[in-house]
């Protein structure tokens, strides 16, 4: 009986122990291992952290249904995702949208972005409307099946939704796409752990 006492001891020390390291931890920030979007749970796909030059931007955690490693797939793979961005410094609305429309910019033809076009201004003009953003601000892109695009500010709705799975698969290329925002994050964000 005892020896049966202690292997169940020791079982749920462990698996304590191992969901204490469940979270990855990218400078500092910690990014769960799981998170929930539309009632659905979604694996961390990876994390990693932007850098200008040498400066660290922020850190961001890509959740899908089904961790992945194609980047293609990823994007068009269907059902809730999420982005959560951790900033790593002060920026301003204005400063963070630029940098979205650049990257998506960098990522598309012309023909798709004049068909993104609209959508592209209601997201630019939500994330403006942030005003400063500070160094520790927690920004998700979810994906909502449904209903589109959700961008939530510390948990909190900021915007109303942008519709459509294929924006969402376009605003993923910011990251995932040929011309990436930083290649060292994007393979971050596919290295599954």
């Amino acid at each position: 009986m005892k020896a049966i006492l202690r292997t169940t001891l020791a079982g749920a020390i462990l698996s304590l122990a191992l969901g204490a390291h469940a979270a990855v931890d990218v400078s500092g920030i910690k990014f769960n291992d799981t998170v929930s979007v539309a009632g659905q749970t979604l694996q961390l796909n990876g994390a990693g952290k932007r850098v200008r030059i040498i400066v660290d931007v922020y850190a961001m955690g890509l959740y899908v249904p089904k961790v992945e490693n194609d980047a293609a797939a990823l994007m068009r793979g269907p059902g809730p995702k999420s982005v959560q961005i951790v900033l790593m410094r002060d920026l301003s609305g204005e400063d963070f949208a630029e940098a979205m429309i650049k990257g998506f910019n960098q990522n598309h033809s012309d023909a798709d972005r004049a068909r993104f076009q609209p959508r592209l201004d209601e997201l630019s003009a939500a994330m403006r409307g942030f005003g400063k953003i500070t160094k520790g601000t927690v920004v998700n892109m979810n994906q909502v099946p449904g209903a589109g695009l959700r961008v939530l500010v510390n948990g909190e709705q900021r915007a109303k939704d942008i519709p459509g799975d294929d924006f969402y698969a376009a605003i993923l290329k910011i990251w995932l796409g040929d011309k990436p925002a930083d290649s060292d994050l994007k393979n971050a964000l596919l290295k599954n752990r």
